[in-house]
């Protein structure tokens, strides 16, 4: 490593840091088709890694849905769970992988129902 790299990681914020760390997980997987940041097509089936950012159950009249957040360090898709109040194992810091057909939901990449694997940690 260079100067000028060096250099570059001590001006990087913790936050750039932990994206960057993320980004280079999701890039490594071999089992990661494609990351969140690729090209995702709406109604397309897309294969997308990451980390789990957030997750948040949103007030519905009716049934209720689980929302992930997975993120690839540079962008994130939601991934949603309808009927699901919680699912055991999915979590925030989680990297995972999942499956499924891209739909926009207020301008941001979803996958409802997604199939999922959990990455262990290394």
């Amino acid at each position: 490593m260079g100067l000028k790299e060096r250099l570059r990681d001590l001006a990087r914020t913790e936050t750039q840091l932990e994206n960057d760390e993320i980004r280079q997980r999701t890039i490594a997987d071999p089992g990661a088709a494609v990351a969140c940041a690729g090209k995702l097509v709406e109604r397309k089936p897309a294969t997308v890694a990451g980390c789990v950012r957030c997750i948040t159950m949103p007030p519905r009249q009716g049934m209720p849905v689980l929302v992930a957040e997975l993120f690839d360090g540079e962008r994130a898709v939601n991934l949603m769970w309808v009927g699901r109040r919680r699912i055991v194992g999915i979590e925030p810091g989680v990297f995972l992988i999942a499956q499924g057909r891209i739909a926009m939901v207020k301008g941001q990449p979803a996958i409802f129902n997604p199939t999922y694997q959990i990455v262990p940690t290394k």
